[in-house]
């Protein structure tokens, strides 16, 4: 498994823009996330963009390890916010029990459908026992390139609650809403929020 080139390449290109455009105020479901879990917990935030909700996980005060698969993302995420940010891509993730909540706003979308089972196993590793998860996904029927030439898996609700359920989730709360992506389309997304298992 490997990252898509075409799709590091684009954030790669547009760091500087997405560091502008979304760098007024954290994801809508991030503050509600961060309620679960304990006052020191230690947060995995994959994906991390330009470092926005990095920076609100930091204010309430929680240990953060912001990681991106884009250096140029890692780069202004650190460059605006100084959240420590590091470069890893989704499937460089090998680490056990470490984390007691792992934070992947829209970016796992951006995943291979073939490559799924492997990341989401290594996030579930990665957690301690108890630990929280939140992914959001654009819905859809099939992956492919978006309007961007980005790599973008479009499943359905079904699709996505069966693959976090093979890979040993608890699925805790579900959302769809409607949201538009960077691409400037208007479509249906869905939010997860997921507990790996005490036991």
């Amino acid at each position: 498994m490997s990252a898509d080139a075409a799709t590091i390449a684009y954030y790669q290109a547009n760091a500087p823009r997405y560091t502008l455009s979304f760098g007024q105020a954290p994801s809508r479901h991030l503050d509600r996330f961060l309620d679960r879990l304990e006052p020191d917990a230690c947060v995995l935030e994959l994906g991390c963009g330009g470092g926005r909700d990095s920076a609100r996980i930091i204010e309430r005060g929680f240990d953060l390890d912001a990681t991106d698969g884009t250096p140029a993302m890692v780069a202004k995420a650190n460059e605006r916010f100084d959240v420590g940010a590091r470069v890893m891509r989704f499937d460089e993730l090998a680490v056990e029990g470490e984390y007691d909540a792992a934070w992947a706003h829209a970016c796992l979308l951006h995943l291979a459908r073939a490559d799924m089972p492997g990341v989401l196993a290594a996030i579930l590793r990665a957690l301690k026992p108890g630990g929280w998860h939140f992914a959001n996904y654009k819905l859809g029927d099939g992956e492919g390139r978006d309007p961007l030439g980005r790599l973008t898996n479009l499943p359905d609700e079904s699709w996505l609650e069966a693959a976090y359920r093979d890979a040993g989730f608890d699925i805790e709360a579900t959302e769809r809403y409607r949201g538009e992506g960077a691409d400037g389309v208007q479509r249906d997304w869905y939010a997860l929020t997921l507990r790996k298992p005490q036991g």
